[in-house]
């Protein structure tokens, strides 16, 4: 059965933007854009949520991935991708992270309240559903960082819409 309300979130509903529509039809130039005293482009921060999508999705799975010493290791340094082609990739990745994270929430309940492991060990364990949450308000916080850029850029609404009030 799973969490239909979280898989909706995964995805952008209600005062969550749509994750997927606010990327999809970025070219790579507005990607690459910085906003003087902003310290990150749109590129940096879909990086910045892939490398967390994975980081969590692996950590459901059983696996432990290292955590990072530093906030700035789940940050790319440089604010543009190599390439129109890397550009393409981190969205594609982009969409398969989401969708997996959709997946997750969609599973039964045994899943969905299964225990997973605290970065921290003096920290107790969590539940999926939990680091689900987590993910997906970690992705709307930096989705809306998106979309401020986006209307810096005179570049809002997306394709498929947005508020734009």
């Amino acid at each position: 059965m799973g969490d239909t309300t979280l898989r909706e979130i995964v995805y952008g509903k209600g005062a969550h933007v749509d994750s997927v529509a606010c990327v999809e039809d970025i070219a790579a130039g507005l990607a690459t854009r910085t906003v003087a005293g902003y310290p990150h482009s749109i590129w940096q921060i879909v990086e910045h949520m892939n490398y967390w999508m994975s980081y969590e999705v692996r950590r459901i799975a059983g696996e432990r991935p290292s955590y990072p010493d530093h906030a700035i290791e789940s940050w790319p340094a440089h604010p543009n991708p190599a390439s129109e082609q890397q550009w393409q990739a981190t969205r594609q990745r982009f969409g398969d992270l989401l969708a997996q994270l959709a997946a997750l929430a969609q599973s039964d309940a045994a899943l969905l309240e299964k225990s997973v492991l605290p970065d921290n060990p003096s920290l107790p364990p969590t539940t999926a559903r939990a680091v689900l949450q987590q993910i997906t308000a970690h992705n709307s916080y930096h989705v809306g960082q998106i979309a401020l850029l986006r209307r810096q850029f005179d570049a809002w609404p997306p394709r498929r819409g947005g508020d734009s009030w």
